[in-house]
């Protein structure tokens, strides 16, 4: 895990993940969703994202501070082309939110600009930092205000 990204980049070039002896694509993308709270696949890695939704799906994850697990689709295409089935949409980057398929970029940044996800972290219990830095500036302004 980095720490400054908060994030676990777990596909390593050359690996396939859809392809065990035995194992269905579906049941394997399962798998990786449900690994953590949190799952993003992306193009790219955290710390360089390949395409400016990837990124800015990552900025809005490091804005509230939401520790995640990532899966670069570029080393892998059929982990990209199926996730894109598992999940019934056609796009990169996509989120899950304890195993449940939440969205890409516009949605991520729909829901962060509502504040909706702030409310779908809590319940799967992450705090959002977000709601940290308004509680601190919120003290501050108190404290101005009092002087």
């Amino acid at each position: 895990m980095n720490i400054f990204t908060k994030a676990k980049s777990l596909v390593t070039p050359g690996i396939n993940f859809l392809r065990h002896a035995g194992s269905k694509p579906s049941e394997e993308i399962k798998k990786l969703v449900t690994n953590d709270k949190v799952v993003v696949f992306m193009k790219g890695v955290p710390e360089k994202p390949q395409c400016g939704f990837s990124n800015a799906v990552i900025q809005v994850l490091r804005m509230h501070g939401v520790s995640y697990e990532a899966h670069n689709v570029l080393n892998d295409e059929s982990l990209r082309q199926g996730v894109k089935e598992y999940s019934n949409w056609p796009t990169i980057p996509q989120v899950y939110i304890n195993g449940e398929f939440v969205g890409g970029c516009d949605i991520m940044l729909q829901m962060h600009q509502s504040g909706e996800l702030i409310e779908e972290l809590d319940k799967v219990g992450i705090r959002s930092a977000l709601l940290d830095q308004k509680a601190e500036e919120s003290k501050k302004k108190d404290e101005n205000e009092s002087k």
